[in-house]
């Protein structure tokens, strides 16, 4: 069972753009407007943009669409970007609400917006980040290693509260399905985000571009309470 409401861009991601600290909405516009154009410059022949899938999705209105659902995490064996070899469930079940999205390293369009919205809500929770257990997976664990993982978490400056994996394809595929983002090529991967308050509660997933906003407002009434 799951619930499910639409946030068009003249609501609450609209509102950030008078935000003081809302940077990321603002590259947002302006990465669509120019991906829209290199899509438009793509269209006489789709075959050779490997990311006309991306181009067209940020061409269209920005939306987000939330629900609620209740994913089980799958019981696999994972890289982290360290190097250790860990059990997902485990690095998930420390206690904190987690962030969970998946990327990978080679990706022009979707996976640095995405990251970069995490990386905001890293800057804008301050000291309360370290409350948070930030994710990335790899949807590209052949070309995505421990040490290219470390390298991208640094470009973006990832605090320790957020961790990048990798691990064998039949176990990113694995994590893939089992979250409902699995589309059978990376090229066609879109963007969703996750959230969970704790282990006993539902997932709630955020489909489309969420803004640093969107994932402030789940998170911070519930460090408040703590």
């Amino acid at each position: 069972m799951y619930s499910t409401d639409v946030r068009a861009a003249t609501g609450r991601a609209a509102h950030s753009f008078s935000a003081p600290k809302a940077g990321l909405a603002s590259l947002i516009v302006v990465a669509v407007v120019a991906l829209g154009a290199t899509a438009a410059r793509a269209a006489d022949n789709p075959a050779t943009d490997p990311h006309a899938h991306h181009h067209a999705m940020m061409q269209s209105p920005v939306t987000v669409a939330r629900s609620t659902v209740g994913y089980a995490v799958p019981d696999v064996t994972l890289l982290r970007s360290d190097g250790a070899r860990v059990k997902l469930a485990a690095e998930l079940d420390d206690g904190r609400p987690v962030l969970l999205n998946f990327i990978y390293t080679t990706c022009t369009t979707i996976c640095p917006l995405m990251t970069q919205t995490f990386a905001e809500v890293q800057n804008r929770l301050g000291r309360q980040a370290a409350r948070v257990k930030m994710v990335s997976v790899s949807i590209d664990p052949e070309e995505d290693t421990p040490s290219r993982l470390s390298d991208y978490a640094k470009r973006f400056r990832a605090g320790a509260q957020w961790t990048f994996y990798t691990g064998t394809p039949g176990a990113s595929v694995a994590v893939q399905r089992a979250f409902d983002v699995y589309r059978g090529d990376k090229m066609n991967h879109a963007a969703a985000t996750l959230f969970r308050s704790s282990p006993a509660q539902p997932w709630v997933r955020l489909d489309g571009f969420a803004t640093p906003d969107d994932l402030l407002s789940e998170l911070r009434p519930l460090l408040a309470g703590k």
